[in-house]
């Protein structure tokens, strides 16, 4: 193993007395021969460090020739020395090549960490979700792969992420009402946002926002007859409901009189909302 002869798999650490009588710690002269070495060599005293633990849980007639150091380094976390000895004679499968061997990212998965080159599906999600982590670039990237008409079919195959869509929709649309309230809300605060008074705003801004992305989607639609007649009848009573709100506002009269009410529930004409 590389490395391995001029490190050495211990140091001793033990107290003596000087030449003067005085106890001295010879832990201490170890790291200071260490950062030494590590300077004469040309490397970091971490790294060093990193080096001497590494030889330190491979004694030599365990350590495997051909086998680099840093395949060495990641197999001495494995806790149980006898498996870990006994893992290295036993190269795995690289996925790659379908040889028996061992690189540093066979040895990465051996120990269940992160490989530098994804090949498998999981360690290419796992690698993605590793780029994804900030929240904006997450959304543009989603936003982008569900442009592509399978990726998003198959997405929503997902329920947890079929369930997800969904709830950003009716958040955008309760973000769309909101947005219509804002300009009466002097009006609100004056009347204690009275849950009613509310409710009557928020039929309306939804009603208008449906409208305005409904007709979006119909650009281009030819209406046949049997259509245009559905749209005029419900039109009808879109136009009484808004005279209703526009009268009972103007005059205080709620009252819901019986003709209106039956061509709210498509059972007849109405000429409009008498005046009381």
């Amino acid at each position: 193993m590389v490395h391995a002869g001029i490190i050495g798999a211990s140091w001793p650490r033990s107290r003596h007395h000087s030449s003067h009588g005085a106890h001295v710690d010879e832990a201490w002269t170890v790291k200071a021969s260490l950062e030494q070495f590590a300077d004469d060599i040309g490397i970091s005293y971490s790294a060093l460090k990193n080096w001497r633990w590494t030889a330190s849980r491979w004694p030599q007639r365990h350590r495997q020739d051909g086998v680099s150091h840093t395949v060495h380094r990641i197999l001495a976390s494995i806790r149980d020395e006898t498996l870990r000895w006994r893992k290295i004679k036993e190269p795995p499968e690289d996925p790659r090549t379908g040889q028996h061997r061992w690189t540093v990212d066979t040895a990465n998965r051996e120990v269940g960490r992160s490989v530098d080159s994804p090949f498998t599906v999981s360690e290419k999600i796992e690698a993605v979700n590793d780029l994804v982590v900030d929240e904006q670039v997450a959304a543009k990237v989603a936003t982008t792969l569900l442009h592509r008409p399978e990726v998003a079919f198959k997405a929503m195959a997902d329920q947890t992420a079929k369930q997800m869509v969904n709830r950003a929709q009716i958040d955008h649309a309760t973000q769309a009402i909101e947005q219509h309230l804002e300009p009466a809300a002097p009006a609100l605060r004056q009347l204690q946002r009275s849950m009613e008074f509310i409710d009557l705003i928020a039929a309306c801004a939804q009603f208008t926002a449906t409208v305005e992305r409904t007709m979006a989607k119909l650009a281009g639609h030819d209406f046949t007859d049997d259509e245009r007649d559905a749209v005029r009848e419900r039109l009808q009573r879109v136009r009484a409901a808004a005279d209703w709100i526009e009268q009972a506002i103007e005059t205080g009269n709620l009252t819901l009189e019986e003709g209106l009410a039956a061509l709210l529930r498509g059972e007849g004409g109405h000429d409009g909302p008498r005046e009381p």
